[in-house]
């Protein structure tokens, strides 16, 4: 497997568990609908629908600023749209949230996760 898929992979699974850890449920992982990828669906403590975005960096390069400032416009619209897909193949139409994991791993370790909840509203 490619290195920045490894990576990925990692932070998929730290973040993952990070959000079981605050007794979220998670109910897909990497769901995709068309071209559009969801990394992680789950249902938070308080019973939101919440599609997760996780950005994994192996280091905050110079310039580059946060994992979770990748999740641009483009990015939020695919996310929309495979929430869209996601809440009518459940047939679903209540509360939902758009978050953002942020993974930090040095050496292949976790080093920080940041959560942005709300990281954005859709347009």
């Amino acid at each position: 497997m490619a290195k920045h898929l490894d990576t990925g992979l990692l932070g998929e699974t730290a973040a993952a568990e990070f959000l079981e850890q605050m007794g979220w449920r998670i109910v897909e992982r990497n769901w995709r609908s068309g071209r559009a990828e969801v990394d992680i669906i789950a249902w938070t403590e308080e019973e939101i629908l919440a599609f997760v975005e996780v950005k994994t960096r192996t280091g905050e390069g110079s310039g580059y600023g946060g994992p979770e400032e990748a999740v641009d416009a483009k990015k939020q619209d695919m996310l929309v749209r495979a929430a869209g897909a996601y809440m009518e193949s459940i047939d679903y139409a209540w509360e939902i949230r758009f978050d953002v994991v942020a993974v930090i791993l040095r050496e292949g370790k976790v080093l920080e996760i940041r959560h942005v909840e709300d990281a954005f509203f859709p347009m």
